[in-house]
């Protein structure tokens, strides 16, 4: 097994940064029931920017790529899902 470059420590470092930056989002829609303010067309580019990024990483071989993108995307996808089902909940309330 290939021991970890100082370019696999940082990009382990900024995936990790990046990622956790979404549990916050995640929490609050969970606790909250709403995410009305969290566009749809901004989440769907995201999570096809994160597909894109996650082919990427496989044509490249990089572990910190591949790891954190399919991280983020299960918390982007999470966030979208949870969306869809509070605002029919809210439509569905009105």
């Amino acid at each position: 097994m290939e021991s970890l470059t100082q370019m696999d420590v940082l990009g382990l470092f900024a995936g990790t940064l990046t990622t956790i930056a979404f549990v916050p989002q995640l929490i609050k829609v969970w606790r909250t029931k709403s995410a009305k303010d969290i566009s749809y067309v901004m989440f769907i580019l995201f999570i096809t920017g994160i597909i894109l990024w996650e082919v990427y990483g496989w044509g490249i071989h990089s572990m910190p790529v591949i790891l954190f993108n399919v991280i983020t995307f299960i918390l982007g996808l999470t966030i979208l899902i949870l969306k869809f089902i509070f605002d029919r909940k809210d439509e569905v309330a009105i």
